[in-house]
């Protein structure tokens, strides 16, 4: 995956509107982690968008890494956010799992857990961030 894309994947469920993002066993959020002293851009601090790698080949890798089904993601549309890390600006885009009940058996047996927001309280600052940027996009989507 290229260094400076990075992705979170979530679930949301279409009645009850529950909504759980995919946590790695070592606790980071993103794929691949974002490195120590990373702090997200303000808004309007954010440049330019430019593709560093597209969403749509962003969730095939991980597809690959994490031996997930080619159908099971699907890039969340209109999702983008940069954060400044000591090698420079990345990009964090969201995918969300396309299924009917949350994959929690098929993410525990690839040593991820599905969380709720609530749970991930804790987490550094700028995946903090992120997760509350993330959760309002999907609450407002």
């Amino acid at each position: 995956m290229n260094d400076k894309s990075h992705l979170i994947l979530y679930y949301k469920g279409d009645i009850s509107a529950l909504t759980l993002f995919c946590q790695q066993a070592d606790g980071f959020i993103c794929f691949p982690p974002l490195p120590k002293l990373s702090d997200i851009l303000p808004e309007n601090e954010q440049q330019p968008q430019e593709v560093n790698l597209h969403p749509a080949l962003l969730i095939k890798n991980i597809n690959a890494q994490l031996q997930l089904d080619d159908d099971l993601l699907v890039a969340e549309p209109g999702f983008y956010e940069q954060v400044d890390t000591p090698d420079g600006i990345v990009s964090v885009y969201m995918a969300r799992f396309k299924v009917l009940d949350p994959p929690h058996q098929l993410m525990a047996a690839r040593q991820c857990k599905l969380q709720p927001l609530t749970a991930l309280i804790g987490r550094p600052p700028a995946e903090m961030e992120l997760l509350r940027r993330a959760y309002t996009a999907v609450m407002e989507g």
